[in-house]
């Protein structure tokens, strides 16, 4: 009899101390699930903070009838490069947005490795920009827009990724993607009609 019970015992323990263990999973699940997202929102946070300046500088070549993109990089919490597109008003096919973010963050941090770093960029860099991207070791990249014709962040291919590289690229897309994708369109329209006006006083 007392065998008995201390079987019965045995086993209402352990169906008890297992409950307890599920419910205390559960607890853990539900707690790190939600930690992930509270760190994910702190995140989208950011990276729409920084965009928003990647696009201040993109209004920048807006201004001068460049195509509208802009750059920023950022280190620890501070901007250390910017650039925008300046290549028709440089007459340079080297005066992109990320190229000259990158050569500005190299100068400030006396290296020419970027890491740790992010770059924050309007629109799917290029594959000039992205092979200088991998080349300067940049940890991250978050772009606004993508570029279907000629992006090289995973449109056309991804040169961040490449396995073959020494370095690959950590990359987040979509990032505020209607505010820069709706820059781009209004940029184009107007040059169009630009385009349609001079064409039609030379007819004249």
């Amino acid at each position: 009899m007392i065998a008995s019970g201390l079987v019965f015992f045995s086993l209402v323990y352990s169906r008890a101390e297992r409950k307890r263990t599920e419910r205390g999973r559960n607890v853990m699940r539900i707690s790190s699930e939600k930690i992930s997202t509270d760190q994910a929102e702190f995140q989208k946070k950011i990276d729409e903070k920084y965009m928003r300046q990647a696009i201040r500088q993109a209004k920048k070549a807006y201004e001068l009838d460049e195509t509208p993109i802009g750059c920023v990089i950022v280190r620890e919490g501070k901007v250390i490069g910017r650039g925008y597109n300046r290549r028709n008003t440089d007459k340079n096919p080297l005066a992109h947005a990320e190229i000259t973010a990158i050569r500005k963050a190299s100068r400030k941090l006396g290296d020419w490795r970027l890491e740790e770093c992010t770059l924050y960029v309007t629109l799917e860099p290029c594959q000039m920009c992205a092979g200088a991207i991998v080349q300067s070791r940049v940890a991250r990249v978050v772009v606004g827009c993508m570029n279907p014709k000629a992006g090289c962040a995973g449109s056309i291919l991804n040169l961040l990724d490449m396995k073959e590289f020494n370095h690959q690229v950590q990359l987040e897309t979509g990032v505020m993607e209607e505010e820069c994708s709706a820059l781009m369109k209004e940029f184009f329209k107007e040059l169009r009609m630009k385009q349609k006006m001079r064409k039609k006083s030379l007819a004249e």
